[in-house]
C-alpha cells in the first residue's frame, strides 16, 4: 500500500524527489495555514499562466483565469482561507495526502512536466463528503538553481475522456 506522506522519489533522482517536495509536501502544507509565503519562493513570477480546465474534457470551454501569478495567489488564498473555515471529521492533512498522487514527472532539460492527481474524499463534521477529484499539469523549470512552478493547466477532469 503507498504511504501518501512519503515521497515516492528517492534522494538519488534530485530532480523528481525535488519536484515532489515542492508540488505536494509544501502546497499542501502552505494551503492547509492558508500561508502563501511557504510557497511563494516556488514559482517563477515573470511569464506565469495558469489555465482553469473547469473539470471539462472539450479544452473549448478551459480559461485563462489566471494570466499572473498575482492572479493565482489572489485565487489560492480565497480557496484556502474559505477551506479554513470548515469543519472536518477527517483530518484534512491526512485525507488530502491520501487523495493526492503524483508519481509521473517527465523531465526535458530544464523543463519538466508533472502530473499531479486527487482522486478521494474528505468527511465533514456535518456528515457531508467533499469530494476531491481533479487533475493538474505543472510545467516547471529550473530557475535561479531549484525547481519553480512556470505555469500550470488544473482543475482537469480525472479521468479525462469523454461520455
Amino acid at each position: 500500500m503507498r504511504d501518501p506522506f512519503r515521497n515516492p522519489f528517492p534522494s538519488s533522482d534530485p530532480t523528481r524527489h525535488a519536484i515532489w517536495q515542492m508540488l505536494v509536501e509544501r502546497d499542501i502544507d502552505a494551503f492547509l495555514t492558508a500561508d502563501w509565503s511557504r510557497v511563494a519562493g516556488d514559482f517563477v513570477e515573470d511569464g506565469f499562466i495558469g489555465i482553469d480546465g473547469k473539470r471539462e474534457t472539450s479544452p473549448d470551454k478551459w480559461r485563462l483565469a489566471f494570466p499572473s501569478l498575482a492572479a493565482y495567489r489572489a485565487e489560492w488564498l480565497r480557496q484556502a482561507l474559505d477551506f479554513a473555515e470548515q469543519d472536518f471529521a477527517d483530518d484534512p492533512r491526512t485525507a488530502i495526502f491520501a487523495t493526492t498522487t503524483l508519481e509521473d514527472i517527465e523531465i526535458e532539460g530544464d523543463m519538466a512536466l508533472a502530473r499531479k492527481k486527487f482522486d478521494g474524499s474528505l468527511k465533514k463534521s456535518d456528515g457531508s463528503i467533499d469530494i476531491l477529484k481533479w487533475q493538474t499539469l505543472y510545467y516547471c523549470r529550473l530557475h535561479e538553481g531549484r525547481w519553480k512552478i512556470c505555469g500550470f493547466t488544473g482543475y482537469l477532469p480525472n479521468p479525462m475522456g469523454g461520455a
